[in-house]
């Protein structure tokens, strides 16, 4: 078991409170081996009624996994962040077919490996204090533990969006998007864990009670322009509207996709083009694996992770540097299975 993870049984609740305040919460290895363990005694356990996941102190619910380390290891073969790619995965696969409910409780910044653990909860509370992205692009990576699903399904196009961009939401844009199933205030948070403690078989009724008033979801006023500008699955006929359009606001979000890797930009259009169309997240989780394995293999990722956390001089060297030097056959390689023995499996029984 590891300190960054606080396991415990409270009432008839399974409690997995994130406990890295310093590293935003960001998972490593060891967390979800510990979250699987604990997730696994539950199911079998009758006298658990309900999971929940938050976290212990600090301003994030989860920033995502331990990205530097996945780089050091990248940067030398891979194994390391191939296994807990592998490892992560299975934990999100595990929530997302999980037998008892789940309660995610996205109080605070919310990306990446953050995603992936709240997105599978079957309620997903969001205050006025979240903050959610999906910024991979900016690091060489793509929106990976189950992005390729939630972001395809996303209203219109606000999933290419989201998902190129790397823009940040906040509760009310989460609730509007259906990321988030429950929109309570911040200082409520805790009056609601404690009720839902004293009866967890009663969790949709506190609910309905700390449920406040929701603001407006600035992300609807742009609605129209989102779908329109990013109607195109090909990268560079979105960059192509964007200028076309000469908006302040169109070429803002020109100028910020011109600092995110063209590569993973076209990760992620393919990713979110073909998994609109796969029910199974195993199959889904699968492929992103493969993808991920090719990915950190690759310059950009490694290279971002330096501009962007490391030397944090922004100014990453991507290559190739543009869209237009991203070929089909690249992208299609990075699309390409691992073979059998290097594939990813769910958890046996999961």
């Amino acid at each position: 078991m590891t300190d960054d993870v606080l396991i415990f049984v409270e009432g008839r609740t399974g409690r997995i409170r994130l406990n890295r305040p310093k590293a935003l919460h960001a998972l490593n290895h060891e967390m979800c081996t510990a979250m699987i363990a604990a997730l696994i005694d539950w199911a079998a356990n009758d006298a658990i009624d309900l999971v929940m996941i938050d976290h212990a102190e600090g301003r994030g619910f989860c920033a995502g996994g331990d990205i530097r380390a996945i780089a050091e290891s990248a940067a030398v073969g891979g194994e390391a962040a191939r296994a807990f790619f592998h490892e992560e995965y299975r934990l999100n696969h595990l929530l997302f077919t999980y037998v008892k409910p789940t309660i995610a409780f996205m109080d605070g910044i919310t990306m990446g490996g953050g995603v992936g653990i709240s997105q599978p909860c079957s309620i997903r509370v969001v205050t006025d204090r979240t903050m959610y992205a999906m910024p991979e692009t900016g690091i060489g990576l793509f929106t990976d533990v189950g992005g390729g699903r939630y972001l395809s399904r996303m209203p219109g196009r606000t999933g290419q969006y989201v998902g190129l961009t790397g823009a940040r939401l906040n509760g009310a844009e989460c609730l509007a998007l259906a990321l988030g199933s429950h929109y309570v205030a911040g200082d409520d948070v805790d009056a609601l864990k404690a009720a839902i403690l004293g009866n967890p078989k009663a969790a949709d009724a506190a609910l309905r009670s700390a449920v406040s008033p929701i603001p407006a979801a600035p992300i609807l006023d742009r609605r129209v322009e989102i779908d329109r500008l990013f109607a195109s699955d090909h990268y560079e006929d979105i960059l192509a509207a964007l200028a076309a359009d000469g908006g302040e606001w169109a070429l803002a979000t020109l100028k910020a996709l011109e600092g995110k890797s063209p590569q993973s930009c076209k990760v992620v259009l393919r990713l979110l083009a073909e998994a609109a169309k796969i029910d199974d997240f195993a199959v889904e989780m699968s492929r992103e694996y493969a993808l991920a394995a090719h990915v950190i293999a690759r310059p950009d990722f490694v290279e971002g992770v330096r501009a962007l956390i490391v030397d944090k001089d922004n100014a990453p060297r991507w290559n190739p540097p543009t869209p237009e030097a991203v070929s089909e056959a690249e992208i299609d390689a990075i699309f390409a299975p691992l073979p059998p023995a290097e594939a990813w499996t769910p958890l046996p029984n999961a």
